[in-house]
Parts: structure tokens; C-alpha cells; sequence
């Protein structure tokens, strides 16, 4: 019985990254001799046991073959006799089959040494395009590393163009492109990730209402990038610098679905597009089964991110009426995420990126002052039942009358 570090400690060891977690391969037993040593059974496609003091995954080395269609449909030998060589094998990339032994010696039989010295994301073997979960997962080590400059390979690209062309995309299941893209929107560089499945056709697939944004022109005094597929990407990169809420960057990704659905006699200009974009938006989050509170604030921000741009150009009771459609009372740090969305798409366009964005100070203390109305004192006044209401929303338009008239509107 022999144990060796695997996969991605031992990739971002030699890369000198901080190792968040540790998994290791076990050569030369077996189930039984596993929990004989106390080990605890907790794989259950294949046979996987924590380790009785740290807790870290051991998995006894295997063999997958591909006997169905899909990332489930494979037949695990997971005998005492498979090699570590053999188990490297089926892994996605190079530079994931390293393994590491107890002296600290790297064993490297498909040269991810060498792709991680020329930033090369490459496929360890042909029996990649047998996963179709792998499209997703290198698009997103791509996007977790592009900033170290690793790209993919173009021949391992190539093989993901052709996992998406065999209709095997499909058969993912919802919870796992989720899983793959959430993680992926919450790298540093989310726009690698859409980047590299627009190249491959995934985009297609699972995204079709975003794929739809490539080609859609935007006018060129405002988005001298011109394409909003384009413009998405810029917004991604922008928002991945704003926040690290995944409500928030998933909201700049679905924020201007709407232009894909405007009339296109009336391109470049897209009158009307943040209404549009709601039920795409609603496609877009229920077959992703995307968190509620994600496909919400995408909603808001769709329907919104205009008026916030303009706010400076609103009147007082067109702001309290934002307010009130946000739901701002009940939900400030909602609306709070709001505004950073829609700073971010401010700044997601071509000589835009560090422009100052006082519309969502501005917006934030109009809430304020609204919010700083007493209602108490309303009631003490003698009002009642609807008069309540009314006086309240009029004193809320006061405050926010004051606090225009007193802010410092910028000239462009």
C-alpha cells in the first residue's frame, strides 16, 4: 500500500499557491484493508474513505472506461493492481496527473511540469472528450489562472469543440453547469470562462440568451467597444473588481440579455431593453436552477440599471418610486448591490474603465434621507389610514428634493 498527494495540491504547490485542499491516491489496496485501518467509507460511485485523523479523501487508484453517454456513464475498476500511472491517466488535465510521494519526489508521467512552465491548460489524453463536464471545468481553470497566464492549449480547445458538436453538452444536469459556473463567476477573470466556452460552442448550449448578445451593436458614443457581447465581458471583468458576491457578478452576466430581443431596425440604439430582458433572464436562471436571490437582483438590475445611469436626470418622485420597486426598506444591502452592478457596467466599456460613478452615492443617499423620515410623527400630526401613506411618501420626496438640490450633480 502505497499513498501519493494528488492533483490539484500537488499543481499548486509547485506553482508556490496557497493549498486549499488535499486529496490522495492509494496504490495497492483495498476496500477491506481501507477500513481495517480504520478508514471511513463515504465514496459512492467509487470507493473513497477520509482518513481516520485528517479527515482528507483517500481514493484507491482506478481505472474509468466509458460505457454510456454523459459524465456519469463510466465503469470503475478500482482494483488492487491498477498503477498510479493508470490513475493519472484519467484525469482532465497535465497539470492535475502529478502526484507527489511521502519523500516529496514528483511523479510526473504525462508532463505537466512542462505545461506548467509554458502556462498550458492540455488535456492528459484522448479519453478527455469522454466527460463533457470537462468543457466547463477547463474554461474554468482557465479563468482561475489567467492571471498567471495560463491559456488552453488549442488542440485540447479543439477536442472541447468537439464534446460540444456530439450533443454530449446536453447531458449535464443543471446542478453541475451551476456548480462549474458559479465557481467560475467568482474568479478573478469570470470573462475567461465565458470567453473560452463562446470558442468552443458551449455557449450555445447552456447560455444560449447570452450567446445571442455577440454581434448585437450598442451606439458607438456611449460603448465605443461597439458589441455587447463584448460589452458583457468588459462588465464581467469590471464587476470581479467591485465584489465578490455571486449575486452581484451574476447580475452584471444577465443585465442586458434584453438587447438580444430589440428590434434590429432600431439598432444600435435599444429603447425598451431592460423590460425585455426579464423573462429571458427568467429562462436564463430556471434552467441554470440559479439561486433566487441571484435571478432576483439580475431582474432589479435589468429593469433598473437605466434609471440608476440617469438618476441625476430623474425627478424626486421617479427616485422614490425606484426605491419603492427595489423594495429598498425591507432590503437596503440588496439595493446596495444594485448600485455596484450598475457601476460596474458603467465602467465595462471601452475608455470607461476608471470613470468615477456618482450616481450610486447619489442613489444611496436619496435612500437615506428617504429612509430618515418618521412616520411617527406623521401619525402624531393626526393623519390617518391612506393620509399616512400619502404624507409619507410626500415628506420621502422632500427629503429627496433636498438632497438634489444640494449634491453636487457632475458636469459629464
Amino acid at each position: 500500500m502505497q499513498t501519493y498527494l494528488v492533483g490539484g495540491a500537488v499543481r499548486d504547490k509547485l506553482l508556490g499557491l496557497t493549498i486549499k485542499d488535499r486529496d490522495w491516491v492509494v496504490v495497492g489496496s483495498t476496500p477491506q484493508q481501507m477500513l481495517d485501518q480504520g478508514y471511513q467509507a463515504v465514496g459512492a460511485d467509487f470507493p473513497v474513505f477520509l482518513h481516520p485523523k485528517t479527515k482528507e479523501e483517500h481514493a484507491l487508484a482506478r481505472i474509468e472506461r466509458k460505457n454510456g453517454v454523459g459524465y456519469t456513464g463510466f465503469s470503475c475498476d478500482a482494483s488492487q493492481d491498477v498503477t498510479l500511472e493508470e490513475d493519472l491517466l484519467r484525469r482532465d488535465l497535465t497539470i492535475n496527473a502529478m502526484a507527489m510521494d511521502e519523500a516529496g519526489n514528483i511523479i510526473d508521467p504525462y508532463n505537466g511540469q512542462t505545461d506548467l512552465a509554458s502556462k498550458q491548460l492540455r488535456h492528459v489524453s484522448d479519453a478527455f472528450v469522454e466527460d463533457p463536464l470537462r468543457v466547463l471545468r477547463v474554461a474554468r481553470f482557465a479563468a482561475r489562472y489567467h492571471q498567471l497566464g495560463f491559456s488552453i492549449a488549442p488542440e485540447t480547445l479543439s477536442l472541447m469543440s468537439d464534446i460540444v458538436q456530439q450533443g454530449e453538452l446536453q447531458t449535464l444536469s443543471a446542478e453541475r453547469v451551476w456548480q462549474e459556473t458559479s465557481r467560475a463567476l467568482l474568479e478573478d477573470h469570470p470573462e475567461v470562462y465565458l470567453e473560452n466556452l463562446k470558442d468552443c460552442g458551449a455557449l450555445d448550449i447552456w447560455f444560449p440568451e447570452l450567446a445571442k448578445l455577440w454581434g448585437i451593436p450598442n451606439p458607438a458614443q456611449w460603448h465605443p467597444e461597439i458589441d455587447t457581447g463584448i460589452h458583457t465581458l468588459m462588465v464581467m471583468q469590471q464587476v470581479a473588481k467591485l465584489s465578490d458576491k455571486i449575486t452581484v457578478r451574476y447580475a452584471a452576466l444577465v443585465h442586458d440579455l434584453g438587447k438580444a430581443l430589440t428590434p434590429a431596425d432600431k439598432w444600435p440604439s435599444h429603447h425598451g431593453h431592460e423590460k425585455l430582458g426579464l423573462d429571458a433572464i427568467k429562462t436564463f436562471s430556471k434552467r441554470l436552477k440559479a439561486p433566487n436571490d441571484c435571478r432576483d437582483l439580475g431582474l432589479l438590475v435589468s429593469e433598473y440599471h437605466s434609471h440608476v445611469h440617469r438618476a441625476f436626470e430623474l425627478k424626486p418622485s421617479t427616485i422614490l418610486g425606484v426605491l419603492n420597486r427595489c423594495d429598498v426598506w425591507r432590503k437596503p444591502e440588496r439595493f446596495k448591490d444594485l448600485l455596484t452592478a450598475c457601476k460596474a457596467d458603467a465602467r465595462g466599456r471601452t475608455s470607461f474603465e476608471t470613470i468615477p460613478y456618482h450616481q450610486a452615492d447619489y442613489m444611496w443617499q436619496c435612500y437615506q434621507a428617504a429612509q430618515a423620515v418618521d412616520v411617527q410623527s406623521i401619525i402624531a400630526q393626526g393623519f390617518q389610514g391612506p393620509q399616512i401613506k400619502q404624507q409619507l411618501d410626500q415628506q420621502k420626496v422632500k427629503a429627496i428634493v433636498e438632497i438634489k438640490s444640494n449634491y453636487p450633480i457632475p458636469t459629464n
